[in-house]
């Protein structure tokens, strides 16, 4: 595993990369021509008799990269990405974790002034905005397409490091999906597609880690859609659960149903739904023939849900998927 830490001034990238190397992790890093971007050390939370420095250094990129990829069963951190190029060479690989961190700016300040005392605040803030804003790297850029985003208000580094540890940044499924994670990613982009007024519902039937059909909700075709006044139902703005009966929106686990039919659904088959199956779409589930159910999001009829699920034989869990982002 690789991982690469982006963040701001002062955020504390250094102490995430310290933290890592306590857990078994090398820090790596790479020469760099920084033009026109100031070449400012990261700071730390609180003063060190010595800077964390790398095990190796690289001549650039292309070189660590290749040094990774022959060493794949270690672990490494790499700290300070710094373009969004450098992140797209980095991301191709399938061993590579995006770590953002970001602290208030008032917290940013104080751990610079322990390394820079006769630093101004203005100059401060005109070397952490030249960083972040500056148009060769855009680092604002590069920090919001981190898998996960630290935010660190914290003035004792050990809070940080037992916020990290909840993280569990070594789990591999953060690189490669788990089937469970695999099929929900796939009924959350289906749930992109629905037009309903209520809520976004995605749903996926597999079998056999394949793909059966997908499904999402929304008024039936050649009819108007819910979100362009379709259903009056759902454009009331009704609580949840009410006036279901003039409803007009087919369910994502119902066009999922439709789609695949129960001789294509066979035995064994899983559905996956980013929100818990209604009550109705539950009795239809036990009489297609799935064998379990998989969702993600709460609703408000679970209980009687999971009842008529239960007695019809099929099992109801909860996928909770991993952390992504964490408040110090």
């Amino acid at each position: 595993m690789l991982i690469g830490i982006s963040g701001t001034l002062g955020a504390g990238k250094t102490e995430v990369a310290r933290y890592l190397t306590f857990q078994g992790f090398k820090f790596i890093d790479y020469k760099r021509e920084y033009n026109s971007i100031p070449n400012v050390k990261d700071l730390k939370l609180q003063d060190s008799d010595s800077e964390l420095k790398p095990e190796i250094l690289f001549e650039n990129l292309q070189e660590l990269i290749d040094y990774v990829t022959r060493n794949w069963l270690s672990n490494f951190v790499l700290t300070d990405i710094s373009t969004v190029l450098e992140l797209e060479q980095l991301t191709k690989r399938p061993f590579f974790l995006h770590i953002s961190i970001d602290a208030p700016l008032k917290s940013r300040w104080e751990r610079h002034r322990l390394n820079n005392p006769n630093s101004s605040f203005t100059e401060f803030i005109e070397i952490s905005d030249e960083q972040t804003y500056n148009r060769d790297a855009l680092i604002v850029e590069v920090i919001s397409k981190a898998s996960i985003k630290i935010i660190n208000t914290s003035t004792v580094v050990e809070n940080l490091y037992v916020q990290l540890s909840k993280l569990n940044l070594l789990d591999q499924t953060r690189l490669r999906p788990s089937w469970d994670a695999y099929f929900m990613r796939l009924a959350d982009l289906a749930a992109l597609r629905s037009n309903c007024m209520k809520r976004r519902v995605g749903c996926v039937i597999a079998r056999d880690k394949r793909v059966i059909a997908t499904g999402y909700n929304g008024t039936p075709r050649h009819m108007t859609n819910c979100n362009e006044g379709g259903c009056s139902r759902c454009n009331s703005g009704n609580g949840s659960g009410a006036a279901l009966s003039t409803c007009l929106c087919l369910h994502g686990e119902e066009n999922a149903l439709l789609e695949s039919g129960r001789d294509r659904i066979g035995d064994n088959a899983i559905l996956y739904c980013n929100t818990c199956p209604c009550l109705t779409c539950s009795v239809k589930i036990v009489q297609s023939g799935i064998k379990e159910v998989v969702y993600s999001l709460d609703y408000s009829m679970d209980d009687s849900s999971s009842r008529v699920l239960k007695e019809g034989g099929v099992l109801l869990r909860q996928y909770t998927p991993p952390i992504d982002g964490t408040l110090v």
